[in-house]
């Protein structure tokens, strides 16, 4: 039985024993930088996010790093407060979005029937659901609900996650060794662990990166627009917003969060395609 299981899928570990790429390792670094600042900054900001420090739109200076905001609040301190919520509810969205469409599209790719694809076609009506027409009706039915926002971006990404997965499924069911443990009577559960699942683990990488570059386009929005926990409540989307009319005064207080989310997004997307690559793919 080893050696059939050995034989079975001919996976190609193409990044074993490679080193470790520029790209890779500053990629990495940006996103642990990002996750650090928000899940750690909140324990080490100077002020609370809330307290008046100074006047409206003061420049960045010894005392205040990155300046004061329109309230005359510290701009560094809401930076370490207001990232949590982006980065917490991103990782949660694409969670829940990655396991649900692997189910569904493991399920609907590996097998035929009516049911299947009625069920993905199920799915695909909440593609054409515009992402922010979603976000703002769950957010009327749950208003100042980061679990509404979180809720409105899983099901926003979760019909292009189910398609990639069934996609990648299908090219995968008709390879040999899949037939031949369909054929000696394998179990489900069996074939999934020793031929599915190592062989789609490129693909199922890059699509998770996608789908929490996607979350956080969407968290960040969602607090732009106002929706989740509101004011005073810290968020780099929020803050983006609510700095705008003085970036002419000082460009810190939305510049920062600016950056923050653009380095979150460009990080894991960049991070999860060298993992496809290194993982590689009989898909």
């Amino acid at each position: 039985m080893a050696e059939t299981d050995t034989a079975r899928s001919p996976r190609e570990h193409t990044g074993a024993g490679r080193r470790r790429s520029p790209t890779t390792v500053l990629t990495a670094g940006g996103l642990l930088f990002v996750f650090a600042t928000a899940l750690i900054g909140p324990w080490v900001a100077p002020h609370a996010p809330t307290e008046q420090v100074g006047m409206p739109f003061e420049a960045p200076d010894g005392t205040h790093l990155l300046g004061t905001d329109v309230l005359g609040r510290d701009v560094l301190s809401r930076v370490l407060h207001g990232g949590r919520v982006i980065v917490v509810s991103s990782v949660c969205a694409t969670i829940a979005t990655s396991l649900i469409g692997i189910v569904v599209g493991l399920w609907a790719g590996l097998g035929d029937g009516r049911f299947r694809e009625a069920v993905v076609r199920a799915v695909d009506v909440l593609a054409a659901v515009p992402a922010l027409l979603l976000m703002l009706v769950l957010a009327a039915g749950y208003p100042a609900s980061d679990t509404a926002v979180v809720a409105a971006v899983a099901l926003t990404t979760l019909p292009f996650s189910v398609r990639v997965v069934r996609a990648a499924a299908r090219r995968l069911a008709g390879r040999g060794y899949i037939e031949a443990a369909l054929a000696r009577g394998d179990g489900t559960l069996h074939l999934l662990r020793y031929d599915v699942l190592p062989n789609l683990a490129g693909p199922l990488a890059a699509d998770a990166g996608i789908r929490l570059v996607a979350g956080v386009h969407l968290t960040a929005t969602a607090g732009f627009l106002g929706l989740g926990r509101g004011a005073p409540e810290a968020n780099w989307g929020r803050m983006v917003q609510e700095n705008l009319p003085g970036a002419k005064l000082t460009t810190a207080p939305f510049l920062a969060p600016t950056v923050l989310l653009v380095v979150f997004a460009v990080s894991a997307g960049v991070l999860a395609d060298r993992l496809a690559e290194s993982w590689g793919s009989d898909a």
